[in-house]
């Protein structure tokens, strides 16, 4: 590991703090997944073994890892992979935001955990944009985001300047920016590598940029919920001490907790907001700060668009700039539903020809695995053509004969 990173991390911390931390390198990181509940209904499904994550709704700690690509559930949206620590958005949209009809933005989405939380936390009338920057990376959160499998949810593939010069408001802004990523360092050892001071300074400076266009995002009275993974505080609380000393309208707002979740508050010396932060060792999480922000006084009033907005509408209402979004991906197509057995399940995900029961009418068909959709075939009798989109396919080449479903029908 890094000295210099070390040496400001162990002062950062404390002593004990520290070591609990080192001492979560020797094991395992947690596995936790979250259960779409559009799809999955309490009551009716089983976990082995599963511990419910403390701070989210639906969602659970898993006893080992699975190889998730081998379960067709996975890829029909029933659940999603994420690490604990970011499920505290759920926390914090309970406590924080109870208005329907409001609009909300995911300004850096990708790959998707944290909006399709958001998505499936807010009222089923409030309408949510995921941006993505990067063009690859926001195929990937289409991808997620489709197979979330919600209305009024749309990706948007700008840098987060266009939003600023577009006019166009919202009530909620999460801003879980590109960060040095510190608190991922026991996941993933080339973070460790990739880490230097000089980054750091590069991250906090692009982090002040996408929160400034942020708050010119807000209306009055508007939540910005700004977090990184990743531990220092010159991207946290510097960054949050930096805000309220820019932004004069600016309140940082508590979030109640519970001792038993062992979050971490400030680390800055002087500085006493309340903020959140997730350490490996401490609590049964990776790296992650958290600090929620008002803008105003009040509370939020949900806007003309969220009340006006459409489902399907693939562009911002016209008095303001239009910010295309992305294509949808249809995976429902008008034609029967035909049920997969494992393998055929399987084999459809990697975008093979089925041949289906011979009873099947030809034409388009929607294929699914335990009754979740999984995408469209055209049937033409002695195969059925895969309509799965391309891009989206599992490449393994062997299929387990006896995978076990992480979830079970009671």
């Amino acid at each position: 590991m890094q000295t210099k990173w070390q040496e400001y991390t162990r002062q950062l911390m404390g002593e004990e703090r520290f070591g609990r931390y080192l001492k979560s390198f020797e094991e395992e990181p947690p596995v936790s997944i979250r259960l779409n509940p559009k799809k999955i209904e309490a009551g009716q499904w089983q976990m082995d073994d599963a511990e419910p994550v403390p701070w989210c709704r639906n969602a659970y700690y898993l006893k080992q890892r699975p190889n998730f690509t081998f379960d067709p559930l996975f890829h029909a949206g029933c659940y999603y992979v994420q690490e604990a620590a970011s499920m505290f958005l759920d926390e914090v949209l309970k406590q924080v935001v109870v208005s329907p009809k409001l609009t909300a933005l995911d300004m850096c989405a990708a790959p998707g955990g944290k909006s399709t939380l958001l998505r499936a936390a807010l009222p089923d009338d409030c309408v949510l944009y995921s941006n993505e920057p990067i063009r690859n990376r926001a195929n990937i959160l289409l991808e997620n985001v489709t197979k979330w499998g919600y209305a009024n949810h749309y990706v948007t593939n700008v840098y987060p300047e266009v939003y600023r010069k577009s006019k166009h408001r919202f009530d909620v802004i999460l801003c879980d920016v590109p960060c040095s990523g510190e608190g991922m360092f026991r996941k993933d050892e080339a973070t460790i590598r990739e880490w230097s001071p000089q980054q750091v300074e590069k991250c906090w400076q692009l982090q002040r940029d996408i929160v400034t266009d942020a708050w010119a995002c807000l209306n009055d009275g508007g939540l910005l919920i700004y977090s990184t993974c990743t531990f220092n505080t010159k991207e946290n609380e510097e960054n949050i001490r930096w805000m309220l000393d820019l932004f004069k309208d600016a309140k940082v707002l508590d979030i109640n907790t519970k001792p038993e979740w062992r979050i971490t508050n400030s680390l800055l010396e002087g500085f006493h907001e309340p903020v959140y932060r997730f350490i490996p060792g401490v609590s049964w999480s990776e790296g992650l700060f958290v600090c929620v922000l008002r803008k105003g006084s009040g509370p939020s009033v949900p806007t003309e668009q969220a009340e006006n907005s459409h489902a399907g509408n693939k562009r911002f209402p016209r008095r303001e700039q239009s910010i295309p979004t992305l294509g949808t991906i249809p995976l429902h197509v008008d034609g029967p539903q035909v049920e997969l057995s494992y393998q055929q399940a399987m084999a459809y995900l990697r975008h093979e020809a089925l041949v289906l029961p011979e009873d099947t009418p030809r034409g388009l068909v929607n294929v699914a695995f335990h009754g979740f959709l999984l995408g469209p075939a055209k049937n033409i009798g002695t195969r059925a053509n895969n309509l799965y989109p391309k891009e989206w396919k599992i490449k393994t080449t062997h299929i387990p004969n006896d995978y076990e479903p992480i979830l079970k029908r009671l």
